[in-house]
């Protein structure tokens, strides 16, 4: 969805992507920084520096493709002190926020970022970080620093809704300013996923290759050795983390919350018993313990589907669909009795577009490899059954129906309400939030650097 005039309240929705895009570009600490940077703004806690301006602008110049950037550079500057802003409020109101809920997102970060670069040692060069461990801890900063924003900003605007008549006169405006937004083209999707189970018979030989390990490095065999030769972690033949086997990570590292529990609950020198991940079984070893910090090392054995079990379950979700085009069942009563996908299954198969939360994906904004499988597939047609996996989760087969498609077009009301509703409440937010600044400036400590008075801010910035 794009609006015609590139207005920053529309950009801001994107803010906290853009803003963990911004600073990833930089390989270096913000003590760092500073001392190589100028600051631009201190508010409360929170710094602004010159270069980050630079950046941000440059990403918004990047997101919007070519098309003219209809904002000043203070006019940037005033949108990154507002998120600082309430940032710093953030803290001052105690908003809670769990290590869960920050190593998710950086999770989420790297598997994009992995995705779109090819392997974790492209992203770690192209953004100059160290290693993967180096990149983590940035990330950690700043997705916890998104989570405090967004959480704030919904405290804020909690109880902010919209009436039909708001709705109605948001897009009456829209009209008379000629600045109707332009929807992207659209499609809905739903899929039946078939798992792939490793046998029990394959689990029990992992688990007793485990076992075996265990009990040779008890009796003096090398651990680091035992890992090159038997662990499945990619990052055990690399120079960096990971090699050998070897980690050092704290509680805040972004690691699986089941390798973080075991490694914490072992003393130094001791070694776990097998446990299960989303990558497969592993055995951790504590190699010394330094305050906050552990040196472990691991190893992955992560057990293997065989071809007879890959064919069989490719085999049935092909007969599945032929059921289902000849007429015998419908797709949503096969996604609610075959498919294994816990999220979907219940609802008619139906994906979700984690973006958004609704059924609709931008066919310009979808995962290449998803837009890939179904941009030829017309309404109601069903794909073939496709082998998917990504690393850490599940392996599996699906089919996937496309539901519907929708063309690139201009906003109509009766048509696209929801999508307009939303844009209104938004606005509507936007101008709760801008009050709430205004509000939060008189007891809040702001210092703007000399090359930025001249602005001419909406807001009180300048009272200092």
């Amino acid at each position: 969805m794009q609006i015609k005039n590139n207005n920053l309240k529309y950009i801001n929705m994107k803010y906290s992507t853009l803003l963990a895009f911004l600073f990833i570009l930089s390989g270096v600490t913000a003590q760092e920084r500073i001392k190589v940077d100028g600051v631009a703004v201190v508010i409360g806690d929170n710094i602004v520096l010159d270069s980050d301006l630079g950046k941000f602008k440059k990403e918004l110049q990047q997101r919007l493709e070519g098309k003219a950037l209809e904002i000043t550079d203070c006019g940037i500057l005033e949108e990154i002190m507002l998120q600082k802003l309430i940032a710093h409020h953030a803290v001052i109101d105690s908003v809670e926020i769990s290590e869960g809920e920050i190593n998710e997102e950086v999770d989420r970060n790297i598997a994009y970022f992995t995705q779109q670069l090819g392997s974790m040692d492209k992203v770690v060069s192209m953004y100059g970080f160290n290693d993967e461990e180096d990149l983590r801890k940035e990330l950690y900063g700043i997705q916890r620093e998104q989570i405090l924003i967004r959480k704030e900003s919904a405290s804020i605007t909690e109880s902010i809704d919209v009436t039909p008549d708001e709705v109605r006169t948001y897009f009456k405006n829209l009209e008379v300013d000629n600045n109707l937004p332009e929807f992207s083209a659209e499609i809905e999707l739903a899929q039946i996923v078939k798992v792939l189970k490793p046998s029990e018979e394959e689990i029990e030989r992992v688990l007793a290759k485990l076992n075996e390990i265990k009990e040779d490095v008890e009796e003096g065999f090398s651990f680091r050795l035992k890992a090159i030769i038997n662990s499945d972690d990619p990052a055990v033949s690399s120079n960096g983390p990971g090699a050998g086997g070897k980690y050092t990570i704290t509680r805040q590292s972004g690691f699986i919350k089941e390798f973080k529990e075991v490694a914490f609950s072992l003393d130094e020198g001791q070694i776990s018993e097998p446990f299960e991940s989303g990558f497969g079984y592993h055995i951790i070893i504590v190699d010394k313990i330094k305050g906050q910090e552990r040196d472990v090392s691991h190893i992955l054995i992560q057990p293997q589907i065989s071809n007879e079990e890959r064919v069989a379950a490719e085999d049935e979700l092909n007969k599945l669909r032929e059921r289902i085009i000849n007429g015998e069942i419908t797709f949503e009563d096969a996604a609610k009795e075959f498919s294994d996908d816990k999220e979907t299954r219940m609802n008619r198969g139906l994906l979700l577009n984690p973006q958004t939360n609704d059924t609709k994906f931008d066919l310009t904004r979808m995962d290449p490899q998803l837009y890939n499988r179904v941009s030829n597939i017309k309404t109601g047609e069903i794909t073939a059954a496709f082998y998917e996996e990504v690393r850490g989760e599940d392996k599996m087969f699906k089919i996937i129906k496309v539901n519907e498609k929708v063309d690139a077009h201009t906003a109509h009301f009766s048509q696209d309400y929801e999508k307009i509703q939303q844009l209104a409440l938004e606005k509507k937010k936007e101008e709760v939030v801008e009050k709430w600044a205004k509000d939060k400036l008189e007891d809040t400590y702001i210092k703007i650097n000399k090359d930025y008075v001249k602005c001419d801010f909406q807001k009180n910035w300048n009272k200092f």
